[in-house]
């Protein structure tokens, strides 16, 4: 009997210090991350009627007499969301050059003169959550061995990159300083063209900038600026700089990530991108929580079915999307899709382009089951497709 519990005492004080080797060096075996984040909290808007015009806004936002504005003013606006916009700064090391290893490259040039010089890349970042958490741009921080963002009150601080998806151009950054001005999160869904907007940011490093404009056009896709593009466009001035700064709407509520212009000379033509925040909020959410972003996928090329494409290839459907690609043991491929079917619906949403597509098939998980109906020649096929997980995009370094 006293042999039986020493025997057992010794497997369980072994099978006790593997556990914990493992949760030490490997924890990802254990299906667990070694450090739980904090969960942003945002702050939401309150549900409010966007104004339509800069008198309206004037009108609408103030809430005490201190706040009323003179119609036409954007400072209620520009003082809510101005001191949770910060400027940042993304510094990356250069390779060191082989010549100063050559006493002859030494001699011309000096000890220094082939010294790697670190890259220096501005933008900007908007605090979404007391906790520290800071949107910005994936392109502002790709491949930055350090990152210092400096807040409008003054205060610096080192920033940790909490992760990136290239596929949105969304980054997630964390600072740890207190007290933080946090900016209230607006609903994208409720702008119209026409909306007055802000945009803040740090324009060509001269120092926080707020500039004023509406919104041009909403749902803006297929600029080639991102894989999943659902823009908010606006004539704001947006230079670089602005890049990760805020839009936000007459209230000061933020509805956008600036991200990108449309210009041939570097510098505003009225033509700026956002991302809706309420898709840079999803992305963040999933960085915090896992790491990165989880998407569906099914394996194939698809293009926008054009009355002119749909004409040359004798199709009698109009609307969706053709796919010219499938690829070899994907999904699709196993599931009996083929280039030149048409897909009409991804489970009971129907998708008229790529964009729709592309979205619809992201936001299923991996390993589920959809039914995919698509238009064959003549014939309606409804397709059974295993879903897979999105290849991740490797961030630009």
């Amino acid at each position: 009997m006293h042999k039986t519990w020493l025997i057992f005492s010794q497997t369980v004080t072994v099978a006790v210090a593997v556990l914990f080797v493992i949760a030490t060096l490997k924890p990802d075996w254990l299906g667990r991350r070694t450090a739980l984040l904090p969960t942003p909290t945002v702050i939401q808007a309150p549900a409010a009627a966007p104004p339509s015009n800069a008198t309206a806004m004037a009108t609408a936002i103030p809430s005490t007499p201190a706040a009323a504005a003179v119609a036409g003013s954007f400072s209620v606006a520009a003082r809510a969301a101005g001191p949770a916009v910060v400027s940042v700064t993304a510094q990356k090391a250069t390779a060191r050059s082989p010549h100063l290893d050559d006493p002859a490259f030494r001699f011309f040039f000096g000890e220094r003169g082939g010294a790697p010089q670190p890259q220096v890349g501005l933008g900007s970042g908007v605090i979404v959550s007391p906790e520290g958490y800071l949107l910005t741009n994936q392109h502002v921080v790709a491949g930055a061995d350090d990152i210092e963002v400096q807040l409008a009150d003054g205060r610096q601080a080192r920033a940790k990159l909490i992760g990136a998806d290239a596929e949105t151009d969304i980054a997630v950054l964390k600072i740890d300083l207190s007290p933080l001005p946090v900016v209230l999160i607006g609903d994208p869904a409720r702008l119209q063209v026409g909306d007055a907007v802000l945009a803040i940011g740090n324009p060509f490093n001269v120092g926080q900038t707020v500039t004023a404009g509406i919104v041009s056009a909403l749902g803006r896709n297929r600029l080639g600026l991102s894989t999943f593009e659902n823009f908010i466009q606006t004539d704001a001035a947006i230079n670089p700089g602005n890049s990760g700064g805020a839009l936000v709407d007459a209230q000061g509520a933020l509805v956008g990530i600036n991200t990108a212009i449309f210009s041939q000379s570097g510098g505003s033509q009225g033509i700026g991108f956002a991302v809706p925040v309420d898709l840079a909020r999803e992305v963040m959410e999933a960085l915090v929580r896992e790491g990165r972003v989880v998407r569906g996928w099914i394996g194939v090329v698809p293009r926008e079915l054009t009355a002119e494409v749909a004409e040359s290839l004798g199709l009698s459907v109009r609307e969706g999307v053709l796919i010219r690609g499938v690829l070899q043991d994907g999904p699709a491929s196993a599931a009996g899709m083929r280039p030149g079917d048409v897909v009409l619906r991804i489970g009971d949403k129907p998708v008229k382009n790529e964009a729709e597509l592309l979205k619809a098939v992201a936001a299923l998980k991996p390993q589920s089951r959809v039914r995919v109906a698509v238009q064959r020649n003549e014939q309606r096929l409804d397709l059974d497709v295993v879903v897979a997980q999105r290849p991740q995009t490797v961030a630009a370094r």
